[in-house]
């Protein structure tokens, strides 16, 4: 068991078993069945999502007022940036 700050208030017997009634008979918030927390799934997986698998991650050097040109707008400015470059290779296809 992990030590306890000075001055932690340990709850009474008396009192855990009177929260976990109270918890219980609470309507809105019923407890799981054992069927239910078996079938328990994450509603995503940890960690950071999986990406498309396409993209190729480079260090690239770009002047100050184009990245601050992009960024202006907040967030998703490397999808604008690729976006962008995306429309001058079509612009610039022989």
């Amino acid at each position: 068991m992990p030590k306890l700050k000075a001055g932690t208030i340990r709850v009474t017997d008396q009192e855990d078993a009177e929260i976990t009634a109270a918890a219980l008979n609470d309507p809105d918030a019923p407890p799981l069945t054992d069927a239910q927390l078996e079938n328990l799934q994450p509603v995503r997986p940890r960690g950071r999502p999986a990406g498309s698998g396409k993209k190729v991650q480079v260090t690239m050097r770009f002047d100050e007022d184009i990245i601050a040109a992009f960024k202006k707008d907040g967030d998703g400015w490397q999808t604008r940036m690729n976006d962008a470059l995306r429309q001058w290779r079509q612009e610039h296809q022989h």
